[in-house]
């Protein structure tokens, strides 16, 4: 058997969990003819195909397979190993990657992340923006955010940020040809901007006031898959939307959107970053946590 690069099989672990060659490509930032190059000479080596491959989809042979059962708990080694070493550096190092939903990186692991890497310029911050619930480990995450009911029972987590808060806006246009409504009860009869989850279902809305919990589901024409755009149609005017307080506030602010129901929005718990705890996290990782926890939220706001 010809010698064997051993990133060579970082890299194979990588096509097959990313599910092809563009998207590793993109994660590791280098081209798809490298990595093709890269998996060519490691079939060459072996002497037998590990992925199958067609121009919609790439998959592991039966060889690929076990291979790439043996190797994930090897390089899982291999990176503890280096971030064991990496301890005794002055400075953390590495790359960090982390997933989160869209609203908790706006507003609450942008500006820690931005902090964190003037204070540890060594670390490469990777942050990728996803609303599904994800397996972080065998996505190659090293830590994610997400609400704690969305979390796994064998997963480490922690509290990020402040509280939460819902908003129930709408223009003052559309409330001129519309009204305003004066309990959650009243929106049957309105023009609510509806968003989905990745997984498909509705958002619901939930309202509480006193000992009254009210749990609504919009109707209306617009149906969006992100805060932004739900932002975007009721600045437009096209109906009231259901979004975080803090993408709302400047906008409240400003006159641009009025706030309706005020006293009856809820306030939420807090995002949670949570990480798996049968892995020691490495000194990069520690030292996020740290500043993470001592970080001045308010400072902030």
């Amino acid at each position: 058997m010809n010698p064997v690069r051993l990133d060579s099989f970082d890299v194979f672990v990588s096509i097959v969990r990313c599910g092809g060659f563009r998207a590793a490509a993109l994660e590791r930032g280098v081209s798809s003819s490298a990595l093709s190059q890269t998996i060519n000479a490691l079939e060459e080596a072996l002497g037998i195909r590990l992925l199958n491959r067609t121009t919609r989809s790439v998959s592991p042979t039966e060889a690929g397979q076990r291979l790439l059962q043996r190797l994930a708990p090897a390089l899982s080694d291999i990176r503890l190993a280096i971030a064991e070493v990496d301890e005794l550096r002055d400075s953390p190092s590495g790359t960090l990657r982390i997933n989160a939903p869209g609203p908790a990186i706006d507003h609450i692991l942008c500006p820690l992340v931005f902090h964190f890497m003037d204070a540890y310029p060594d670390v490469k911050i990777e942050i990728i923006s996803d609303a599904a619930v994800i397996d972080i480990v065998e996505q190659g995450f090293d830590a994610g955010v997400r609400f704690g009911n969305q979390l796994a029972q064998d997963m480490i987590a922690l509290p990020l940020g402040p509280a939460l808060r819902y908003s129930i806006v709408a223009s003052p246009e559309y409330i001129k040809s519309w009204g305003e409504p004066q309990t959650p009860h009243e929106l049957g009869g309105h023009d609510c901007i509806k968003r989905r989850f990745p997984g498909g279902a509705l958002v619901t809305w939930r309202f509480t006031e006193g000992n009254e919990d009210i749990e609504v589901t919009p109707m209306g024409r617009l149906t969006v898959s992100s805060a932004h755009n739900e932002l975007q149609a009721a600045l437009a005017g096209r109906g009231i939307a259901h979004i975080f307080d803090d993408y709302a506030k400047p906008y409240v602010q400003s006159g641009r959107l009025v706030e309706l129901l005020c006293n009856w929005s809820p306030i939420l718990p807090h995002w949670f970053l949570y990480y798996p705890n049968r892995r020691l996290p490495s000194a990069a990782m520690r030292a996020f946590l740290d500043f993470m926890q001592s970080y001045n939220w308010k400072a902030t706001n």
